[in-house]
Parts: C-alpha cells; structure tokens; sequence
C-alpha cells in the first residue's frame, strides 16, 4: 500500500516519536507532519524505538492541503460519527479503501492533533473520515494507539493475496488532490464572477464540489483539462466584461433560450 501518514497539528514529541514506532513495526515510512504545534523533534527519539529512519526522511507541510497535495485519497480520523452530509466510514471500510486507491497513486491516512482531533474544515480536505468505534466511557483514543489500531489494520490488508494488475499508465494515474485543490481556487474566481457563490461564505459549496471531483476518481490528466478549461472560461469573461463581441459572444435570444 502507497501509503503516507499525516499528522496534523501534533503537540507531543512523545506521541511523535511513539507514532514513529509504530510505522516501523508495520513496515510504513512516509510521514508528513502539518502545521506541526511542536518542533522538538529531536525529543521524539526517546520514543522512536527503531523508528529513526521514519523521523530522519520525515516531512513538515504548513497546512493540511500542502501536506496532501501528492495523494489521490485521503481519510480523516475522527471520534464524532455525526458531520453533516456525510457518512462516516468503519476502520475496515477505510482501510479497504485506502488499498483500492493506492492503486491509482499515494493515499494518506490523516490523524488530528491531541488537543481537539480534525475540525470539520480540516475533515473537508479529506475524501472520506473514518471513526474507531470505542466505549462511551472514554470514546477519545490517544494518538499512538489510534494511529497504532489503524496501521495494523493497512498492514494486515497489504498481506491479502491481491489479483494480478498490470501497471497503471502514465495517463491513468489518479488526479492528485493538489491539482483537484488548484482546480478548486480557479472554479472559486470563475463561479463569484458568474455570481454562483455567495462571495460572503463560498467554502462550503466549494468544498462540495472539491469533494464531487475527488469521488470522481479523475486522472490526473482529466484534472489537468479541467484545470485549463476553467482558466480559459476566466480569462474569456474577463476579456468580455461590457464589450459584447471581445473574448465573449453578446448574449441574444437565441443564447437566452
């Protein structure tokens, strides 16, 4: 599985480190940390135990787009199964995902911060979010654990005999949810000039329609022709603004109807 784990807004080197670990019990090592809330790496060793080589190619993104920006897929980790117009995802229904999706290109499991986990805005940038059932006497899992429960569950999917397939092309590889996000801010300018959006608070249609395009399961070079087909529709109604005829066609009858 092509898997990168995503650590957003980690508080503890403890918990650091002991995440490290637990990579490399399970054979995974790409690990980006977002908008980190710590910097004492060097104190995550204590914990790390043979898990150096996980914190020495480690990465640091400044935020949750930046750090999926290379991945086709990504699941979020939450303890809330109520978020509205969505649903959440058991472990093993993630898990399965996350190995389908690889195949298309790098996925992410996204695991949030000690102090309040992933907010719904930060869930927004994931595809789908899955929620560790727990007792209601203590239903908030510690980082490591978590992140623990969940790894032996991807390295458990990665043992399964899997069918024989033939290398994806060049051409087929998924759309990465950096160019989706590009796509995204250029739909942004696009939709308030055409008076889509409610210039006061577009981000919820906008991260609707984000979300439609990545369970599209796009390739990249589709997302690219999207990407270019909204910068010329951008470019034409500007050149367009009070002069029929200059980038844009007057609009007559026969276009109203």
């Amino acid at each position: 599985m092509n898997l990168t784990v995503v650590l957003h807004q980690t508080r503890s080197p403890d918990n650091l480190g002991a995440v490290a670990r637990v990579m490399a019990n399970f054979g995974f090592s790409r690990l980006i940390l977002s908008d980190p809330a710590t910097y004492a790496f060097r104190s995550a060793e204590r914990l790390a135990v043979k898990g150096d080589s996980v914190l020495d190619a480690m990465a640091v993104a400044q935020n949750l787009p930046e750090a999926l920006k290379d991945c086709v897929y990504a699941v979020g980790t939450t303890s809330r199964t109520q978020i509205e117009g969505r649903v959440a995802l058991t472990p093993e229904e993630a898990v399965a995902r996350l190995a389908d999706q690889s195949r298309r290109g790098r996925v992410a499991l996204v695991m949030g911060g000690e102090q309040r986990g992933l907010s719904n805005e930060e869930l927004a940038f994931c595809t789908d979010f899955l929620v560790i059932p727990t007792s209601e006497v203590q239903p908030s899992m510690n980082l490591a654990q978590a992140t623990a429960v969940l790894l032996y569950l991807c390295s458990r999917e990665g043992r399964k005999p899997a069918e024989a397939v033939a290398p994806v092309a060049l051409e087929q590889q998924g759309a990465k949810m950096g160019t989706v996000r590009a796509l995204g801010e250029r739909m942004r300018q696009v939709m308030l000039e055409a008076q889509f959006l409610n210039p006061q608070a577009p981000e919820h249609i906008l991260r609707e329609l984000e979300l439609s395009l990545l369970r599209a399961e796009l390739t990249q070079r589709e997302a690219e022709l999207w990407l270019t087909a909204f910068k010329h529709v951008g470019r034409a109604m500007a050149g367009g603004k009070g002069t029929p005829g200059k980038g844009a066609p007057s609009r007559g009858p026969s276009q109203d109807g």
